[in-house]
């Protein structure tokens, strides 16, 4: 499980280094294999190797025809890029994806459970904020959460 928002620097050729407290877990799992793509919020979506080949089996399995499927198969499994980590931990994030992103220099990382999100720190930021004022507008709990105890 990956948890917790650490704040990182990309250095000037849009490399991230990876926390010590997923680097082994991340060896162990993938060998340091991880595929990096785009999500629908603006930020990048980092996934274990494995965790991936299930994702991606899954959506592209999914019958095509339906065209908000076919959407998803072109942004997920098409902007999908293999990022391993090198001997320093890091992992050098292609341009078109930290473009798409606006990544420049400060980002986010934010555990998932099975993957990461990975955000421009000024648009996590203001997002996150978003996020707790709609939770407040909302008021009552959505399905499936209603049972939730926090």
């Amino acid at each position: 499980m990956f948890r917790g928002v650490t704040n990182l620097n990309l250095d000037a050729k849009g490399r991230m280094a990876m926390p010590h407290r997923y680097r082994d877990r991340l060896t162990q799992t993938c060998e340091g294999h991880l595929i990096v793509t785009v999500d629908r919020d603006g930020c990048l979506l980092v996934y274990p190797l494995p965790e991936w080949e299930r994702i991606e089996q899954a959506l592209m399995s999914r019958p095509n025809v339906d065209r908000r499927v076919r959407r998803l198969q072109r942004l997920l499994v098409g902007h999908a890029t293999e990022c391993d980590l090198d001997a320093q931990g890091r992992i050098l994030l292609p341009t078109p994806l930290r473009e798409y992103a606006g990544l420049e220099k400060r980002v986010v990382l934010v555990g998932q459970g099975n993957k990461f999100e990975l955000w421009d720190e000024d648009t996590w930021v203001r997002r996150r904020d978003e996020w707790f004022r709609e939770e407040e507008d909302e008021g009552e709990p959505g399905e499936g959460l209603d049972t939730l105890t926090l």
